[in-house]
């Protein structure tokens, strides 16, 4: 638009100047011609013929020498806010939130009977007898009572789960020592019948019996019974089947062992003292 501006520019200085260099007309017979409206028109036309030869060179530096138009890149969004009412700093700002970090799990309650001594029952049996904590000896083999009161106490292995807290919790105690021990009418219990583990603070965990069978000592996998299966059960392992001499401090050994095999049934918390009674007054 602006070139053609120059150009009609241009081209009515060139008329103008034209115009200016006719030869004048003829007059009457008597009349001087005036010769100062073709010389205005000619300075006149000169002047607008220099102003549109430099605007016409003018105008072409800029065509060949304006710097084209940018567009912008690929990866640049171009946004238009022609019919976004207000502010654009009154668009709400989309803030990426941070990451929930995950919860930390619960720490597994304390067992029941925490580290209190406690004792084991078996009513069926008649058996009321301490608890003692035993492991393994120096040759990875589970120990066993053999002091003055081996055929009276029972062994809770340290190596298995502690009582009420969802693993095999595995005892163990002589059937004889001595003459009767502790297991000695172990192989009477069977499936259904209770065995009571009691804290000296009250608490109680309490299994109801579900197996009771024999295993060869030399099976390689009688040790099995000793491991976890995912349940909470008790464990209890005596000797059994035939005896035989073996000579040294136990005198005579089993050709089997004596299972039994009892599922949790409940934890009882220890009783509530009775609230104290406030003294009477006298009156």
């Amino acid at each position: 638009m602006k070139t053609a501006l120059k150009l009609a520019l241009l081209l009515v200085a060139v008329l103008t100047l034209q115009v200016g260099r006719r030869p004048a007309r003829a007059v009457s017979h008597g009349q001087t011609p005036s010769r100062w409206p073709r010389r205005a028109l000619f300075a006149g036309g000169s002047v607008a013929l220099l102003a549109g030869l430099l605007l016409l060179a003018y105008g072409t530096y800029q065509m060949t020498h304006e710097e084209p138009q940018r567009k912008p890149a690929s990866n640049v969004t171009v946004l238009s806010f022609k019919d976004i009412g207000g502010s654009i700093y009154d668009r709400p700002l989309r803030v990426t939130p941070s990451p929930t970090p995950a919860p930390t799990p619960p720490a597994p309650p304390p067992p029941p009977l925490r580290d209190s001594p406690y004792r084991i029952h078996m009513p069926k049996i008649g058996v009321d007898a301490p608890v003692v904590t035993y492991g393994l000896d120096a040759n990875k083999v589970p120990e066993v009572p053999l002091d003055s009161t081996a055929n009276r106490t029972v062994a809770w292995y340290n190596f298995s789960a502690k009582p009420g807290t969802g693993g095999n919790a595995v005892f163990a105690g002589h059937v004889t020592w001595n003459g009767h021990a502790v297991f000695y009418n172990l192989d009477q219990m069977a499936a259904g019948d209770d065995i009571f583990l009691e804290a000296t603070d009250g608490t109680r965990v309490y299994y109801k019996v579900s197996e009771v069978f024999l295993v060869d000592e030399n099976d390689p996998n009688a040790l099995s019974v000793m491991s976890s299966n995912g349940s909470d059960v008790i464990t209890i392992i005596t000797c059994g089947g035939d005896y035989f001499w073996v000579g040294g401090v136990a005198g005579y050994d089993y050709t089997h062992r004596l299972v039994v095999r009892g599922s949790l049934a409940g934890v009882e918390p220890p009783p509530t003292p009775p609230a104290a009674q406030a003294p009477v007054s006298g009156g």
